[in-house]
């Protein structure tokens, strides 16, 4: 995609944090945004706030960790007759903390979410996209999909599914002039992170100040890594070095750093 000027993007997860912002920089280069997230009010709050002449929004009121509530938003979609050339999957949700005192309904709605939805807006909207021969789609992942983390089992391993479908599906669409990209940030400060948090916590996603980046940056990166037909970006230098000397280190190597402390198990 040589340029984001002019494109329809569609944004889930638009009602805050990274997807709020990323409409906020669209919105004097696109010629139409769809916002989707559960949360209507803030929606329609978003629209007001980036509203000017020529630039059609949307707003969808939808849960996408319902299949069928998300096929029904693709049927209104389809019937609104936008033609949407750029796909941002931006909605997902983490848990934090040790698997097996999980709550299943949580895990399986992350799943559904961080995968099962991603994978289902992008096949349906895909053929729409690849006939425009100026499309891209924007996937957001997250460094934990680099490696396996431990109290974060299960959405580092969602989101390590990310990149390789983000990967596999690049490589697909060589020649098609379809950008596909995967934006992987390190901690932020959004809501995210407070929702991933467990009753007993007080931050679910604990880092050093020096890691963490405004989302204003980290939308300027990805938008900036779509614009240029990259594969992949980590914004912000130190974590993409450190993702890079990651990336280099064996497996076994690694599991001395990320296995925590032996748990005391008491027996009776």
């Amino acid at each position: 995609m040589n340029s984001l000027h002019g494109c329809a993007a569609l944004i889930t997860g638009a009602s805050s944090g990274l997807g709020a912002e990323m409409a906020r920089q669209l919105a004097l280069r696109a010629r139409a945004l769809v916002l989707v997230a559960r949360r209507l009010e803030r929606l329609e709050s978003l629209k007001n706030e980036l509203s000017r002449s020529g630039l059609e929004i949307q707003c969808h009121a939808v849960d996408l960790t319902d299949s069928g509530k998300t096929e029904e938003f693709l049927t209104a979609l389809a019937a609104s007759g936008t033609k949407i050339d750029f796909l941002i999957n931006n909605a997902g949700m983490g848990d934090h903390g040790l698997f097996e005192e999980s709550d299943w309904k949580r895990v399986q709605a992350m799943l559904d979410l961080n995968i099962k939805t991603l994978t289902r807006l992008t096949h349906a909207l895909l053929p729409e996209i690849i006939r425009s021969k100026r499309g891209a789609i924007l996937n957001v992942s997250s460094i934990t999909g680099f490696l396996p983390m431990p109290n974060m089992a299960v959405y580092a391993a969602s989101k390590a599914y990310v990149n390789s479908f983000t990967e596999a599906l690049r490589a697909e669409l060589r020649g098609t002039g379809v950008a596909v990209t995967a934006l992987c940030p390190g901690p932020v400060d959004t809501e995210f992170g407070t929702l991933a948090r467990r009753s007993d916590e007080t931050d679910a996603a604990p880092a050093p100040n020096m890691l963490k980046l405004p989302v204003e940056r980290i939308v300027r990166e990805g938008l900036a890594a779509v614009d240029r037909d990259r594969a992949r970006v980590v914004p912000g230098w130190i974590l993409a070095v450190l993702m890079f000397i990651t990336s280099l280190v064996p497996i076994f190597i690694l599991r001395t750093f990320i296995t925590p402390k032996r748990r005391r198990v008491h027996r009776t």
